[in-house]
């Protein structure tokens, strides 16, 4: 089986298991952070993947980070992609499975970088206007990156519409 067709197979088995617990949006949220936080920690990547590291440690450092602030389903979903040795492929399986389960509701995931966390309100506001400017009907996922000085970037798709001031600045330059 071809490594796509695992990270699928995974995907859709979490969302049957998340879909029986009754907790998917909630579960969807807490995996797609964890995910975001993954990819961006080097240490945490290299805890979590490292096979010299007894299974027993590395689902204990799992437990750990999510325990207490997260959904008991969302440690078990995460203590099951580490223990059976695809931590690498976590994000690519939470991705797929935050795929499948906003086609289940015949919308599209969009994923926003901001310098800052989204209000609810900003948030609502801003699916909106990614809606009409897809032509799609839009989930916002905000990931926080304080590497974006302001404004956000969002990708829906393969569409990435960057309104930072970064890239505004940089326009403003090529123009002069």
């Amino acid at each position: 089986m071809s490594s796509t067709s695992l990270i699928d197979a995974y995907a859709r088995a979490i969302s049957e298991i998340v879909a029986a617990e009754g907790f998917s949006a909630e579960v969807e949220d807490e995996l797609f952070r964890f995910a975001r936080t993954f990819e961006g920690s080097d240490s945490l990547r290299s805890a979590l993947t490292d096979t010299s590291v007894p299974a027993e440690r590395r689902l204990a450092l799992a437990d750990d980070l999510l325990g207490a602030k997260a959904l008991s389903v969302t440690t078990a979903v995460v203590g099951f992609i580490v223990s059976i040795g695809r931590a690498n492929d976590l994000p690519a399986i939470v991705d797929r499975f935050v795929e499948l389960a906003a086609a289940t509701r015949s919308h599209e995931v969009a994923e926003v970088r901001s310098a800052v966390a989204l209000t609810d309100a900003q948030t609502t506001q801003l699916a909106a206007s990614l809606s009409q400017a897809t032509g799609k009907r839009v989930e916002v996922k905000v990931i926080v990156d304080e590497s974006v000085l302001g404004g956000l970037v969002a990708r829906v798709g393969d569409t990435v519409i960057d309104g930072t001031v970064r890239h505004r600045l940089d326009q403003l330059k090529d123009s002069i």
